[in-house]
């Protein structure tokens, strides 16, 4: 997959994720890391831009929604809305923190938004949140597909026991053996 492409599909899934649409990007990001086409760096940027983006659409909406209170379409009822509206006035702006976390994240900050909470605060909070998911992600991703050796690999040779626990001459690989002479 070519650089545009591949940080196009990362930054949409990311925005996406973010909203209320379910939606993961923690694969994406994964399967790119994995795949060492672009800069680590670069991808944490796509995808921390294109979440914290859906957030601020989460937030928009919550500016909005107060409109569509007690409309019989409306997915959440009144009482939802002030137990959410009370949750995060009890625990503050501080909450949006959490706004990485699956489930209680994206409505979070639907509640920011109604809530009123000011944009700049918001966006300072939810862009430390997500950058520091989305760089634990890569940090875990790169530490477990590096190859093993240098670290903690051992240099020495594979030993083999006896049963009473003495060890045996040392394993060989097929490199060790010298290559047979051609007739």
């Amino acid at each position: 997959m070519n650089d545009p492409t591949a940080l196009s599909l990362l930054f949409l899934s990311a925005l996406v994720a973010a909203t209320v649409l379910p939606m993961q990007s923690e694969a994406v990001l994964v399967g790119l890391l994995l795949a060492d086409q672009q800069p680590a760096w670069l991808l944490v940027l796509v995808a921390t831009t294109g979440n914290v983006l859906g957030s601020v659409v989460n937030w928009w909406l919550g500016r909005r929604i107060e409109r569509f209170r007690g409309r019989p379409w409306f997915p959440a009822s009144a009482d939802a809305l002030d137990r959410a509206a009370a949750w995060y006035r009890r625990h503050g702006r501080w909450s949006l923190l959490l706004s990485w976390v699956p489930l209680i994240g994206d409505p979070l900050t639907v509640i920011a938004g109604v809530l009123r909470e000011p944009l700049p605060t918001f966006l300072l909070l939810v862009t430390v949140a997500k950058a520091g998911r989305y760089l634990v992600l890569t940090a875990g991703t790169l530490a477990l597909s590096l190859p093993r050796t240098g670290r903690g690999a051992s240099p020495l040779p594979a030993t083999r026991f006896t049963r009473r626990g003495r060890p045996c001459a040392p394993l060989r690989s097929t490199s060790d053996r010298p290559m047979a002479r051609p007739a």
